[in-house]
């Protein structure tokens, strides 16, 4: 084995090759996408390479980025908005096997601009969309002790050697790990280990990089991997996906509760605006816009949920533009403020407090308003109305009150 002191690595400006130009023949079997290889294969609204590429761009030590892609692959350039700004990227067509791959993308780098020959290089299937910022400074850091750090899991389950139907003991299961990737190395070691493979053993099948290093003569180290850093393989694979995203989402966010409150008073007119929806009636409510009592207490209470204020804040009854509004503009204004928090909707309630008009026949057109202004789905919708007992104000048909709970997710400030 050769001395596993690295040689100075500028972990500063690393490159990161980004392999795509395989197949990914089993993880589609039973995707409606059969003519697409699984790297582009949309996981929750964007190509599965695209999870990679911002992952491993965005990281502050990286300043490369080859993508290497299918020869077939045309529109290379498309791949670049996935690519955080300020960081160099190019993309080139694969070879035949993952190795020959892996060597057109470090022969791109070594050719281009960026190279720097004490810089690290991280390889990364493109079909690992989780790797995280964390893995990838153990990675970065690990080239201090060794010219090549592996990302490793342990194997939990026991192992056995099976000859037909028969089981016999297997080997000593603490001795042995998985590996994924990014796998990090003094890039150009690893170059020179893959053009010493091209030269005299290119038949020979190698499954990673660590191993070609190994054949090299050059030892790496291990460190912790990650259980999300998942390769999607199969068509079970991308149900783990989903579910990682999903409880990443969640583990980021904290529920908050916004209430809102709003009255107008009743004058003659043909009638009235609620929730959305316009009901006939003998008055119509008095206000700046169309006085929607219900819609204007939802927006208070979504707009209360991330601290912005209240409906006059954003829009002032001083502002003549706002006159005669539709108050749909006001909720969907706090609904997008929201989502730019990077919060989602979970439900909301309005409730009204009304003798006439009547609002049991128009509940479900008021829900159908609110849910396309909120972007969520109409069972995430409450409408529900009461008298006042012939009570107050609102008992004497001077005016309409509303009440609205709004109830989110988004991300902690802690």
């Amino acid at each position: 084995m050769s001395n596993q002191t690295s040689p100075a690595t500028n972990t500063r400006y690393a490159c990161a090759i980004v392999l795509a130009a395989g197949h990914g023949r089993r993880a589609r079997e039973t995707t409606t996408e059969h003519g697409v290889a699984k790297q582009f294969v949309e996981l929750e609204g964007k190509p599965l390479l695209a999870w990679s590429l911002h992952t491993l761009s965005s990281h502050k030590d990286v300043a490369t980025v080859v993508l290497v892609l299918p020869a077939s692959e045309t529109n290379a350039g498309a791949w670049k908005r996935y690519v955080a700004e300020g960081v160099s990227f190019f993309a080139v067509p694969g070879g035949a096997s993952r190795r020959e791959s892996t060597l057109v993308g470090l022969q791109a780098w070594a050719a281009s601009d960026a190279y720097q020959p004490d810089s690290a290089v991280l390889v990364h299937d493109g079909a690992r969309p989780f790797a995280s910022t964390g893995l990838i400074d153990r990675l970065l850091n690990g080239l201090e002790n060794a010219l090549g750090a592996i990302p490793c899991l342990p194997v939990t389950d026991t192992l056995k050697t099976r000859h037909d139907d028969w089981l016999a003991n297997g080997p000593d299961r603490s001795t042995l790990t998985t590996v994924q990737t990014p796998q990090a190395f003094h890039g150009e070691t690893l170059l020179n280990a893959h053009r010493a493979v091209e030269a005299n053993r290119p038949e020979t099948l190698f499954t990673d990089d660590a191993s070609i290093m190994e054949w090299a003569g050059h030892s790496c180290i291990g460190i912790n991997g990650e259980a999300d850093n998942i390769k999607i393989t199969t068509p079970r694979d991308w149900q783990h996906a989903h579910a990682i995203i999903q409880t990443k989402e969640n583990s980021m966010l904290e529920p908050r509760t916004g209430l809102g409150y709003d009255v107008h008073r009743l004058v003659p007119g043909d009638g009235v605006w609620l929730c959305g929806h316009f009901i006939p009636h003998t008055h119509k409510l008095d206000g700046h816009s169309d006085a929607d009592v219900g819609l204007h207490a939802l927006t208070d209470a979504l707009l209360g949920t991330i601290g912005e204020g209240d409906i006059g804040t954003h829009f002032p009854p001083s502002d003549s533009t706002w006159k005669g509004a539709a108050s749909h503009l006001f909720v969907r204004h706090a609904a997008n403020l929201i989502r730019k928090a990077g919060g989602k909707i979970i439900n909301v309630d309005v409730a009204l407090v009304a003798e006439n008009p009547k609002i049991g026949p128009h509940r479900d057109a008021m829900i159908k308003v609110m849910a396309e202004a909120l972007g969520i789905s109409k069972q995430r919708v409450s409408v529900k109305a009461t008298t006042n007992e012939r009570m107050g104000f609102a008992g004497r048909e001077e005016g309409i009150a509303a009440f609205a709970t709004a109830s989110v997710m988004v991300p902690s400030d802690e």
